[in-house]
C-alpha cells in the first residue's frame, strides 16, 4: 500500500516517482516492483546531505515565513554523477514547495511563503532521500 508523498525508485532504469494519491496497488517500472526510498535523517553522510536553514526576516519575506536552505554542512557536490536533484519544504498546513536542482549548480536555495515551515525533504541522486524536522 503507498502513502501520499512516498518516493520510489525503479531498480531497473532508474526512474524516480512520488506518489500524489495514496493507494493499495503496487508501483511497478521494467517489470517489476519499485523501491521504497525511506527518508533518513541520523546516519553516515549525513554531513553532505542533511539541509541546513537560516531563517530569512521578515522583511525579505513580505511578512511571511522563509528560509535559506543549503545541502550539507560540508556543501553537498554537483556533479553530473552526484547531485541533489531537489529541495522541499512542507509547512504546518501540509502545503508543499519544491525547488529542482543541476549539476553545476549551488545546492542552496531560498523558500517564502506564508504559512510556517516545519520539515524539509532533499532527494540526491545517489544516496537517497534526507528530511529534518525544524
Amino acid at each position: 500500500m503507498t502513502q501520499q508523498n512516498q518516493i520510489y525508485k525503479c531498480e531497473v532504469c532508474g526512474n524516480v516517482v512520488e506518489v500524489l494519491h495514496a493507494s493499495s496497488g503496487q508501483l511497478t517500472c521494467c517489470g517489476q516492483a519499485m523501491i521504497l526510498i525511506k527518508e533518513k535523517a541520523k546516519e553516515e553522510g549525513r554531513e553532505k546531505h542533511l539541509p541546513f536553514a537560516k531563517k530569512l526576516s521578515a522583511q525579505v519575506c513580505h511578512g511571511g515565513d522563509g528560509l535559506q536552505v543549503q545541502i550539507g554542512e560540508t556543501i553537498h557536490p554537483m556533479e553530473p554523477e552526484h547531485y541533489i536533484e531537489w529541495i522541499e519544504i512542507i509547512t504546518a498546513d501540509g502545503k508543499r514547495g519544491k525547488k529542482f536542482l543541476k549539476p553545476g549548480e549551488k545546492p542552496e536555495v531560498e523558500f517564502h511563503t506564508r504559512s510556517h515551515i516545519k520539515e524539509l525533504r532533499t532527494y540526491c541522486n545517489i544516496h537517497g532521500l534526507w528530511k529534518i524536522t525544524l
